[in-house]
């Protein structure tokens, strides 16, 4: 089911504020931030220029030095061409919010302000969405445009998903063996999901051999804590099936905070075995905040 134009036009409407705020975030912090994680290829020879006290010894280049009289060294400049992946669940589950948005118009606004940083960067950005199929695919490419057109197709994913037009499931494989099969060349890559998903470590171990990957799990705070305000039905957003049940019971209450941190740590543990860094954000929260800080912490460790 499309979208309405009146839909379309808040769509476009929000992009052009995404624009706007992100942009802050990105010249602000962000670009260096990332710039100082993702590392380019190497370094490319560019340039000779004449010796400055502090320069590195070991970039003098002896034939011109010989020539002048002078002491030259040798410049180099960084060889990026990194290629950005973005791969977002648009399952049904991502169109639940309690918090004014929904966990996809976030992932939106998340994957802007990466996409963005990106492009600053000189970088390429490509974007499949997946939910139990790929639902679309955009090829990498560069430049602002693109990064906007990457942008409204999230929205408009967004959009649907919270108009419920869609009970598809989650199959976090299908978009790894995407990934697998059709991207060889090393890339930074973005896993952006609820991880409500089955099994899927065997064709992430292989990605995450070939590529620079890091999951960003978005929840919902009503996902992690259901207040006690009694008889509440529940609607599971892949499935339909509709639980009722008595939020104000202590039993209740108790086992579904123990579920939480049971599956919290054992998500937490399983991308730490596969050496994979996990970004949690709370759609309650500044996520640009938790960018940053997850940045500015991966950079430290470089």
């Amino acid at each position: 089911m499309e979208i309405s134009a009146s839909e379309l036009s808040e769509v476009l409407k929000e992009v052009r504020q995404i624009q706007l705020r992100t942009g802050k975030v990105v010249s602000d912090v962000m670009a260096g931030e990332y710039h100082s994680v993702f590392k380019g290829r190497g370094m490319e020879f560019e340039d000779v220029r004449e010796y400055s006290p502090g320069d590195d010894v070991r970039n003098i280049d002896w034939n011109v030095t010989a020539r002048t009289n002078f002491p030259h060294i040798k410049t180099f400049k960084e060889e990026r061409e990194l290629t950005v992946m973005l791969l977002v669940d648009i399952s049904a589950s991502s169109g639940f919010g309690s918090t004014g948005y929904s966990k996809a118009n976030i992932i939106a606004k998340i994957c802007a302000t990466i996409a963005f940083s990106a492009i600053k960067n000189n970088d390429k950005i490509e974007l499949i969405l997946f939910s139990d199929k790929i639902e679309h695919l955009i090829p990498a490419k560069k430049g602002s445009k693109h990064v906007l057109r990457i942008i409204r197709e999230l929205l408009v994913s967004a959009k649907r998903l919270e108009n419920y037009t869609s009970r598809a499931a989650t199959s976090i494989n299908v978009a790894l063996e995407h990934l697998n099969k059709h991207r060889k060349k090393r890339g930074i890559c973005f896993l952006v999901s609820d991880f409500i998903s089955d099994d899927f470590e065997v064709d992430l171990r292989i990605a995450a051999k070939r590529h620079d990957i890091t999951a960003i799990s978005v929840a919902d705070p009503r996902e992690l804590v259901i207040p006690e305000i009694g008889l509440m039905e529940f609607e599971d957003a892949e499935t339909g099936e509709i639980v009722l049940i008595d939020s104000a019971d202590p039993q209740f209450q108790q086992e579904f905070t123990a579920n939480v941190f049971q599956e919290e740590k054992k998500k937490k543990d399983f991308f730490r075995s596969l050496g994979i860094d996990l970004l949690e954000i709370n759609t309650a929260n500044s996520f640009e905040n938790a960018l940053v800080a997850f940045f500015k912490a991966r950079g430290k460790r470089r």
